[in-house]
This record gives structure tokens, sequence and C-alpha cells, in this order.
């Protein structure tokens, strides 16, 4: 007989395996039990058809990483503990020193950061190019060519561009990066999957914030990498493995257990930003509003050919006469709406931004720039929050 605290780490009792259930069960673990030294010796973390350590992955994350492959339409998909995470994933798989990363002037601002200050010190070149502008990017993608650097250089996508909202041409876009061997990746977080089809655009890598409507309750931070290329997906899992890209068991259950919904609350979000969206256009004191599916709104023409929703996600441009003393009282007024950076939560949120700080050129975009996140509450009671606070511009 051993000791009590040896029988109790040691127990033999194992539960029935016939259990099932409407959740996935949710698996913690750093260390992994091999049964004997030939299924250690025989591990292939790539292959996926087994498991090595909790860092490579569990049931759990397995679960996950299959259900968001299918959300975006691919085949494969890795994991990371943000959406920023999952971006440098990307880029430390397929760039090194003298490649080139290409990406659009408005894009998320934390991804040109790691661009100029981190890659660029490796001695990854960083270009930005106007999304809006397609013979912009045909131009620098054939300076590369020319240069023999065509195959080395990777183009981030986002639609629509942060903060400002503009939709791009995505097919042409695409169009003219496969031309020439340039690799593609999308931030997808806005589309979320279900605005439209990434990849039957031709794009090879979609990228995700699952932070956003993924997560749906503001209380996670995880990515994730979708690609349909065997090869691709294994170069960036070799870097995951090797960045040590681990995401909580607990964290994972928050987003199986909110996926289910996804599409209903996604749809809500929407609904409900479009219709402030057309009443705000309509208020003296906005000059424009930023929101694709709005007509007129920059890049309405390539939205509406390619997508079937708009997510919850919009910005306004108020009157460029204004103090900004004003426009921040504007916003503290607002009470449904909390300040506060993300978006796809449950409550609204609002951010004001400074234009001329994030764009080179933001002549095409005059005014104070306010972006507001919506959530689930009723579009009545977020409207009549906006009517009394736009009482401090008027």
């Amino acid at each position: 007989m051993s000791e009590p605290i040896t029988d109790l780490i040691h127990h033999p009792y194992q539960p029935p395996d016939s259990w099932q259930a409407v959740p996935p069960g949710v698996f913690k673990a750093s260390t992994v039990i091999f049964p004997n030294v030939a299924a250690l010796r025989s591990r292939n973390y790539h292959a996926k058809t087994g498991y090595t350590y909790g860092l490579r992955g569990t049931p759990t994350s397995f679960i996950l990483e299959e259900r968001i492959a299918a959300l975006e339409g691919g085949s494969f998909c890795c994991l990371s503990p943000s959406g920023l995470a999952a971006i440098m994933n990307v880029n430390l798989a397929l760039l090194k020193q003298g490649d080139t990363v290409l990406l659009p002037e408005n894009v998320y601002g934390p991804s040109k950061d790691l661009s100029a200050n981190v890659l660029n010190g490796w001695g990854i070149h960083c270009q930005v190019y106007d999304a809006m502008d397609p013979a912009d990017l045909a131009l620098r993608l054939d300076a590369l060519a020319q240069a023999g650097q065509g195959g080395r250089a990777l183009l981030w996508l986002e639609a629509p561009g942060s903060v400002t909202m503009e939709f791009p041409d995505l097919r042409g876009l695409i169009a003219l990066a496969k031309g020439r061997g340039v690799t593609t990746a999308l931030d997808n977080t806005w589309g979320a999957g279900l605005a439209f089809a990434p990849f039957a655009l031709g794009v090879d890598i979609v990228m995700q914030a699952l932070t956003k409507y993924p997560s749906g309750g503001a209380d996670v931070l995880m990515g994730s990498v979708v690609t349909r290329d065997p090869a691709l997906h294994l170069k960036i899992l070799r870097v995951h493995g090797q960045l040590g890209l681990g995401v909580a068991a607990n964290d994972i259950e928050f987003v199986l257990r909110a996926l289910p919904s996804i599409a209903l609350r996604y749809h809500a979000h929407d609904a409900t930003a479009r219709a402030l969206a057309g009443w705000l256009a309509q208020q003296p004191a906005v000059r424009l509003v930023l929101h694709p599916a709005l007509p007129g709104a920059p890049g309405h023409g390539h939205w509406a050919s390619h997508c079937t929703a708009a997510a919850g996600l919009f910005s306004v441009l108020l009157e460029p006469a204004l103090p900004v003393a004003r426009v921040d009282a504007f916003v503290d007024a607002l009470r449904l709406f909390k300040i506060g950076y993300s978006w796809g939560g449950p409550v609204s949120l609002v951010v004001p931004y400074d234009l001329g700080s994030m764009r080179a050129d933001r002549s095409a975009l005059p005014g104070h720039l306010v972006r507001f996140s919506i959530g689930l509450e009723a579009v009545v009671d977020l409207q009549a929050d906006l009517a009394q606070a736009l009482a401090v511009l008027a």
C-alpha cells in the first residue's frame, strides 16, 4: 500500500468514456501523458493527430481551431493569445531579412507600429500603400518584381480600413498580388467570417481577432490564423510553436460557448448600427458618416459588391470648425456609450481619434473623427443617448 497522498495523485479511476454533452470538454494541461516510450518518440505536433505538450494544443484548442477554420471557409487554424500576436505569427513565418511587408495606409495601428518599429529593425522592409488606389499598389508590386523581390513580399489587406472604415476593392487588390506571386493576408476581424467569404476571393491567409465578435463578451483576448494551403499552414504552425503562442483553455471555453450565437449577434449589431448611422447622417453637426453600407461612404460600392452584412462599427466626422474641447464634451456627455477601445461586445463604445496623428493625408476626411462600436442595447435608447449628447454641439 502506498501512502494516501501518493494514492491521491496516482489514483487509477477513469470515468466512463461515453460522456456526451452540448459543450466540449475543457482540458487544462501543461504536461501530456504518453502511454509508452514509443508513443513519446513518435509524437508529431505538426500532424495534429496527437498531443505532445499543453502549449502545442489540447482537445479543447483543437476543437476551437477546427470551428474557426470552418467559420472562415478554410482548412487549418492556429490560435494566438491576441489578434496582434496572430499578425506577428504570420509576419515571422513568411518574412526574413531583406523581404518586404506591404500595409494599407489605413491598417490597424498596432500592426503598422509592429512593422515599422520591430520588423524594420530586423531588416524587413515596410511599405505603406493606398488601399483605395489599386494603381498605387500595382506600382509598388512592380517595383518589387523588378528588384527580384516579388516572391519575397507579403501583402496585408484590411476591409474596411481601421477607424476610417473605407472598403477597398479586395478582388482587385488580391488579383494584383496573385499575378505577381505575392502572398496575401487579410485581417478579417470586421467581417468575422460572416460578411463575406475571403477565401473565395483568392486570399491566402485570413487572420481574425477572436477578441471581437467570436467572443462577444468583451472578456477574452485571442487571435486566429486560417489557411487552406497545407504548406503555408505548416510554416505558420512551426513559428507558432517556436514563439510559444499558447492560449488558455478557460479562454477557449469562453469563445466556444459564444460561437454558436455569433451570427445572431453579428446581424443584431449590424441592424442597430445601420439604423443609427442613417439617423446620424441627418444631424446638422455630423459632416459625414463613415459606414461602408451607407451610400456615399468611401468604398460603399466595393462593400456592396463583396458583402452581405456590415458588422456594428462606424465612425462620424464632425464639423472641422468645432473646438476639440467641444468634441470631447460630446463624447463625455454620452451615458450608454462607454469610452473604450475594442468592439464586438454587448456594450456600445465610443472613442474620439486624432486623424492628424494617424493618416499621412487626411485631406479627404476633414473634421473631427469619433468612432462608435454598437453593442446589443435597444436602438431607441442608443439614439436617445446620442441625441442628448449632440445637444452639447448645438
